[in-house]
């Protein structure tokens, strides 16, 4: 069974910082797009940040130059470094990944989400 499993959120001041990870396994054949998803309490889910196969990456406007998204293809992980941490990035971060899994005798490309972690910046 291919799942994607999140660690490192917790409490951190404002300014402070903090590391996400996030690990795919199982039956894993390649994997894609890598991205980190968040989502707030009463608002919908946004993107964060994407990074390809190749090592491009993509961010949103509101944590450009303060997160960057990494990945260990080797490791199939996917890292998000958070820095200059405000209060209004508080919420649940997802990580979402596009695979190549393999099932039975054939691969099959889908999404997986992984559970969710939560980040609180406060003081």
């Amino acid at each position: 069974q291919v799942q994607l499993v999140e660690s490192g959120g917790g409490l951190v001041q404002p300014g402070g910082s903090l590391r996400l990870s996030c690990a795919a396994s199982g039956s894993i054949f390649s994997i894609n797009d890598m991205r980190w998803y968040r989502q707030a309490p009463g608002k919908q889910r946004e993107l964060v940040a994407t990074i390809t196969n190749g090592g491009s990456t993509n961010y949103a406007d509101s944590v450009k130059g303060r997160f960057t998204i990494s990945r260990d293809n080797a490791k199939n992980t996917v890292y998000l470094q958070m820095n200059s941490l405000k209060p209004e990035d508080t919420a649940v971060y997802y990580c979402n990944a596009d695979l190549w899994v393999v099932v039975a005798t054939t691969q099959v490309y889908r999404g997986y989400w992984g559970q969710g972690t939560q980040v609180t910046v406060s003081s």
